[in-house]
């Protein structure tokens, strides 16, 4: 398997013998970095504004997902969960989170989740091996209902999303903000995150790795 960030809430998920999957592809004019030129078998969409939702940037006639329910394709098991604050208080925002089952590996997409989520939904997830995390604030997790959220989940990875970089055009919270909530002095960063199929998980800590954002070529 092979994880890739282009930035923002961006991935590209490729597995051998599944379909590939993009998450939350972006309109760069909105969002910054350079403009996406993606294909793949199936998009997913968090939510409804262009940080997250331009379906053009991703050729290949995908399947699109753009709320909650079961879908399969390709081999790839995905549940969207809406998710809404339980609190009137809180900022509403229509946002949806996936699973994306492989069998034996599952892959959490927070979307632009904003709130910590209840006990009841945590188990409904089920097991995560990985976590991508929206961590910045900016209209998502800031870095310490970020951490909140993953004590609570209990991954064996994670992989932050939704914060400032140079090619950012966003106003959010720097990486570091959410590495100190974390206690994390030693960070891991990779170009992009690889791991073999028949790769399991032991039960240990939860270990964050930073990916470098890829840009496309202009």
């Amino acid at each position: 398997m092979e994880i890739v960030w282009y930035g923002h809430s961006c991935f590209r998920i490729t597995e051998r013998g599944f379909a590939t999957v993009v998450t939350d592809p972006f309109d760069s004019a909105v969002v910054g970095y350079n403009p996406l030129k993606l294909k793949a078998e199936l998009v997913t969409v968090s939510c409804n504004d262009l940080g997250h939702n331009n379906l053009s940037a991703v050729k290949g006639d995908p399947f699109q997902i753009s709320g909650p329910g079961e879908y399969e394709r390709g081999g790839v098991f995905i549940t969207g969960i809406q998710t809404t604050p339980h609190s009137p208080t809180e900022k509403r925002l229509r946002n949806t989170l996936y699973v994306l089952d492989y069998g034996k590996l599952s892959i959490l997409h927070l979307g632009q989740a904003n709130f910590v989520p209840s006990q009841t939904l945590i188990e409904e997830l089920g097991n995560i091996n990985i976590a991508l995390v929206p961590v910045g604030d900016g209209g998502a997790l800031n870095a310490s209902k970020a951490a909140e959220v993953i004590s609570m989940l209990e991954p064996s990875i994670v992989i932050p999303m939704h914060y400032e970089t140079p090619y950012s055009k966003l106003n959010l919270d720097p990486l570091s903000k959410f590495l100190k909530e974390m206690g994390i002095t030693q960070l891991e960063t990779m170009e992009t995150y690889k791991l073999p199929s028949n790769a399991t998980f032991a039960e240990e800590e939860t270990h964050v790795i930073a990916l470098d954002p890829k840009l496309m070529s202009l």
